[in-house]
């Protein structure tokens, strides 16, 4: 039992911090592209992707300027934040290390070559000119990743530990994008930059490689209601709030002592499928949020509490 806390330990921490790594890297590269579509009169800025990370109160103590550069710095390439995207490899890397009996060797021999590549090659994320080449390169080997475990993997207790911890992390990085970036919308009140609007929802979408299956799903005009609809309750999309949960769902019943995560986990299915989108104001959409990302929170701790050793699960939890 001991040996089980350890490795489901590991590979749920990996699972989240491989695709902490990716989200990171749609984020910036997405940003990149909006701030090119909208005049400059209301471009977001570089600092709505600091909120997103939770990570305002660390980047301010370690630069003085929200610039272009000391952001992408920050998300990228500083060690010093947890999240940036070669802490979230190494931090992988060394979960995987630690557990290289129980993954697939491929997958192991492709993170450790992702991570010893983003290092390598971190100067070229911070240039204009190879930033989107760079982003690219790592969004497409998290996700190799994530196949060569998915397919060459026992889908054993293990492997439910590899789900919950990235379909958690998804459904936390959905409700962080929903929530800084409708916060950075264009006023109502200014019907002149009212045009723009769908362009900055258009960037929500893409954030989560969304926009296609949307229109697909929804068959409608870039809306904020029906975009939030989507994001939120969409139960066949894999980056949904509503879809991560049910994935985590179907996992976490098939490990013995799930009562209180599992019960957790059922409630915010229940409150996402029952919010009304259309009638939410934008304080209403933000106090949901808020009560959403409290709760996975909550159910991270219950997976933890239940599951890991606290003594070393406690060390991790503090770079979440």
């Amino acid at each position: 039992m001991v040996m089980l806390s350890r490795v489901a330990e590991h590979v749920y921490w990996m699972a989240r911090y491989i695709e902490r790594a990716e989200n990171t890297a749609r984020l910036i590269s997405v940003n990149s592209n909006l701030l090119l579509d909208l005049p400059r009169k209301v471009r977001p800025g570089w600092l709505p992707l600091i909120a997103i990370t939770a990570s305002d109160e660390l980047f301010h103590s370690l630069y003085s300027d929200a610039d272009e550069r000391s952001v992408i710095k920050f998300l990228i390439s500083d060690t010093r934040n947890p999240s940036s995207i070669l802490s979230s490899l190494q931090s992988a890397r060394e979960n995987a290390r630690t557990i290289r009996d129980t993954t697939p060797r491929e997958g192991w021999e492709r993170l450790n070559e992702l991570y010893l590549h983003a290092t390598a090659q971190a100067a070229a994320g911070l240039s204009q000119k190879k930033r989107f080449s760079y982003l690219k390169s790592i969004i497409f080997s998290t996700q190799q990743i994530t196949g060569l475990i998915a397919g060459t993997m026992n889908h054993d207790a293990s492997y439910s530990f590899v789900c919950l911890g990235s379909n958690l992390e998804r459904a936390d990085m959905t409700t962080r994008i929903i929530d800084v970036r409708s916060a950075n919308l264009i006023p109502d009140q200014d019907e002149a930059l009212q045009p723009f609007e769908n362009i900055q929802w258009m960037s929500v979408l893409k954030s989560l490689t969304a926009y296609q299956m949307y229109r697909r799903a929804m068959q409608s005009a870039i809306r904020c209601s029906e975009v939030l609809t989507f994001l939120l309750k969409n139960p066949e999309f894999p980056r949904t709030v509503y879809h991560c949960l049910g994935e985590a769902q179907a996992h976490l019943e098939s490990l013995p002592h799930n009562d209180l995560p599992l019960r957790s986990l059922l409630n915010l299915r229940r409150i996402v499928n029952d919010v009304d989108t259309h009638a939410m104001n934008s304080k209403d959409l933000h106090a949901f949020i808020d009560n959403l990302q409290i709760g996975l929170g909550q159910l991270h701790n219950q997976i933890c509490a239940s599951y890991f050793r606290v003594e070393t699960g406690q060390q991790q939890i503090q770079s979440q």
